[in-house]
């Protein structure tokens, strides 16, 4: 049996934190299919935070054959939902400007043609004559 530290056990745990990165980049999709934003956000600094502990675990550890093409699958996989979760971001980003760009048409129609505080109409009628139907 190996020991914890043999280096079929390190290949392992680098293997089990693409598994696991891949995990929490299906969970990003699903919020960001949802349109949950906020709970997607959120869930990045994780991803973040996992991809620069695989980081240093890749530089410290080589994997065998075998385990370096398992990685490419899983590393396959996250770069496709990661893609899929930009798509999202974009779509979403753009609906966002929309939003934004109509808001700003809507402000700027309220000051041009908006009620005006204190405004009374001018009686102008004197200028006109007062004609009758």
């Amino acid at each position: 049996m190996a020991s914890a530290h043999s280096p079929d056990d390190r290949q392992e745990l680098v293997l089990s934190a693409y598994q696991s990165l891949l995990e929490t980049s299906t969970s990003m999709l699903n919020l960001a299919q949802a349109g949950d934003w906020a709970a997607l956000v959120e869930q990045e600094s994780d991803y973040l935070v996992q991809v620069e502990r695989i980081r240093r675990m890749d530089a410290q550890q080589g994997l065998d054959e075998p385990r370096a093409a398992r990685k490419a699958a899983l590393l396959e996989q996250i770069l496709e939902q990661d893609m899929e979760i930009r798509r999202h971001l974009v779509a979403r980003r753009d609906e966002l400007g929309e939003l934004i760009g109509s808001s700003r048409r809507q402000q700027a129609l309220n000051r041009a043609y908006g009620p005006q505080q204190g405004a009374r109409p001018i009686d102008a009628s004197h200028r006109f004559g007062n004609k009758e139907p």
